[in-house]
């Protein structure tokens, strides 16, 4: 079998970043009768940095239609994710002085989350989306949505229709694509001369340092430092102007940029300073990233013993949030009910369902607070203070909070 090679600049990869072994896809929840049938599927799960452009990557083992195109996540059920959205459109607005004349496009605009507060504002948008179940909730809401894969194609139409936008957004999208030549290609053909990209993309740098493995599973096929995200846009005509350092996904980076031939954004100091900070932390060398492995390995060594050590007293576990890092957390320490009963979440759109390859049954919250048990796990440790206040009354019962990531808490 031949190598991998790298998705941005060709590169054979040969230098592993976390091999997670065979996982069942992250966002793959199943009815009572896919658990029954047996017939769940499992997939190599292993991350590779490029010795040559320094992108960390996982292989596309499974299509992206079929991943995206029926989608369990909506964003609307996270209030911070909301409270960010709508503080960032307020910013660019005011930034780029948006109104009425100008166009908006949001790439992966999932369920209208974002769109809706321009809709408000009276800027004119579109949104594409992939995934028709959730591209419904967006147009019932209001928001005009074009049911599509994003690429090159895709946006010489959106041109041609009049859709050249002044800003193209593309929140937590850019680490879900597998041709990354088609759609930074596209990105910057749907710029009008002008227009501002910015990109959203949790950060390498606070994966490493925070150890967050669990946000790598297969649908995120690629990882990027400013380092890497810089030089996969400037391959495709887009030049990086400005960066801002945000804590939504556990540290992440909105990469703000422009066609490479326009003038009209020069290069601001955060730039220097944020590819300074990856080159002081060791990302600019192959080197740099050989110490992950062995630090996830010692947290999930840490995670087993507290879960066992609580079966042997007795005490019970559940978890709180189907989210698909906690089923990459979950998976790769080899969980199952007898160690943590359930998971609750406030999707309506999971319950009822089962987490792939641990499979705990998936519960609303309050099923917590009849249950009692001695501690909630908390798997979007990302939430972790939404998620603490939202459910802080079963401290009332001796219930105690334990967060996974960066290493095995329990709250006090």
């Amino acid at each position: 079998m031949s190598a991998p090679t790298c998705r941005s600049c060709g590169a054979t990869l040969d230098v592993t970043f976390l091999d997670l072994g065979e996982q069942p896809l992250a966002n793959s929840y199943l009815s009572p009768e896919q658990l029954a049938a047996g017939t769940e599927r499992s997939y190599p799960l292993h991350a590779r940095v490029c010795g040559d452009c320094l992108l960390v990557q996982v292989e596309a083992v499974v299509p992206a239609e079929e991943i995206f195109s029926d989608y369990a996540y909506f964003s609307s059920y996270s209030d911070s994710w909301l409270e960010h959205c709508a503080a960032y459109v307020e910013a660019v607005t005011a930034r780029l002085g948006l109104g009425v004349d100008s166009q908006v496009v949001e790439i992966a605009s999932n369920d209208g989350y974002l769109l809706k507060n321009f809709v408000a504002a009276g800027v004119p948008v579109l949104g594409v989306e992939p995934a028709a179940n959730v591209a419904e909730v967006a147009l019932a809401a209001g928001v005009p949505t074009e049911v599509s894969f994003f690429g090159q194609a895709c946006a010489e139409a959106l041109v041609q229709r009049g859709h050249a936008a002044d800003l193209v957004i593309a929140n937590n999208v850019l680490a879900h694509v597998p041709d990354l030549e088609d759609f930074v290609s596209g990105l910057a053909t749907v710029l009008a001369p002008d227009g501002v990209l910015t990109v959203e993309v949790p950060h390498l740098l606070r994966m490493v340092e925070r150890t967050e493995f669990d946000t790598i599973y297969h649908e995120h096929y690629s990882y990027f430092s400013l380092l890497a995200v810089r030089d996969v846009l400037a391959r495709r005509g887009l030049h990086v102007f400005d960066v801002d350092e945000l804590t939504t996904h556990g540290g992440s980076l909105r990469i703000w940029a422009a066609r490479a031939e326009s003038t009209a954004w020069p290069v601001r100091p955060s730039v220097g300073a944020i590819l300074g900070a990856e080159r002081a932390a060791g990302l600019d060398t192959v080197g740099g990233y050989r110490t992950f492995e062995p630090r996830v390995r010692a947290l999930l060594a840490d995670l087993r013993t507290f879960l066992d050590d609580a079966r042997g007293r007795g005490e019970r576990v559940a978890a709180y949030g189907a989210a698909a890092k906690g089923n990459t957390l979950l998976n790769a320490a080899g969980v199952t009910p007898a160690d943590v009963g359930y998971v609750v979440d406030r999707s309506p759109h999971k319950q009822g369902r089962y987490l792939p390859g641990s499979h705990l049954p998936i519960l609303e919250p309050d099923h917590v607070r009849r249950d009692r048990p001695d501690y909630l796990l908390v798997l979007p440790w990302n939430l972790r203070e939404e998620i603490v206040e939202q459910m802080g009354d079963v401290r009332d019962f001796g219930c105690r909070f334990v967060v996974p990531v960066p290493a095995v808490e329990v709250l006090t």
